[in-house]
């Protein structure tokens, strides 16, 4: 995954070369994101979301009215 980001920051920034001076700046201020992405550590980890309360098959595991 991390070779895909950096590959993205990348195309980004020889997008950027090309560019008039506002995309420019937004496609290299998003090369960082990806730069960011692609290096590993916790402070990259995608957050989980909290376990559900009630898993999904209880929910509609009871009788069913048709």
């Amino acid at each position: 995954m991390e070779e895909f980001y950096k590959g993205f920051a990348q195309r980004a920034r020889d997008l950027a070369e090309k560019a008039d001076p506002i995309t420019r700046r937004r496609l290299l201020d998003l090369a960082q994101r990806y730069d960011l992405k692609s290096r590993p550590g916790p402070a990259n980890a995608r957050s989980m979301p909290p376990p559900r309360a009630i898993p999904p098959t209880v929910l509609f595991s009871g009788a069913s009215e048709a």
